[in-house]
């Protein structure tokens, strides 16, 4: 996530309660379910969240969005089987865990 597309701090430090905190709006609230369903194993979309999405979104947002979900899951998995480590670019900055 970058500061620089328009995600505020408090965004940030909400992110793990993103369900409750009034910092996101219902269309990133739907997002952020969809990263969470497609990031867990086994990777399931339940339809109600689909047709949540749909009414927010064209089929092309949709395939985007999930191209963009799946690649930083990809990232991350290889990332961890090599033991890749951060570089450092954002040493200092507020970074939130990932859900466990």
């Amino acid at each position: 996530m970058s500061r620089k597309t328009g995600i505020t701090e408090e965004q940030l430090r909400d992110l793990a309660d993103f369900e409750s905190s009034p910092q996101f709006s219902e269309e990133e609230r739907l997002v952020l379910r969809l990263a969470v369903q497609l990031t867990r194993t086994p990777a399931n979309v339940a339809d109600s969240l689909y047709e949540g999405l749909r009414r927010c979104f064209s089929e092309p947002e949709l395939a985007e969005l999930t191209a963009v979900i799946a690649w930083e899951n990809y990232r991350a998995r290889f990332n961890r089987t090599f033991a890749v480590e951060a570089e450092g670019f954002s040493k200092g900055n507020f970074c939130p865990l990932p859900e466990i």
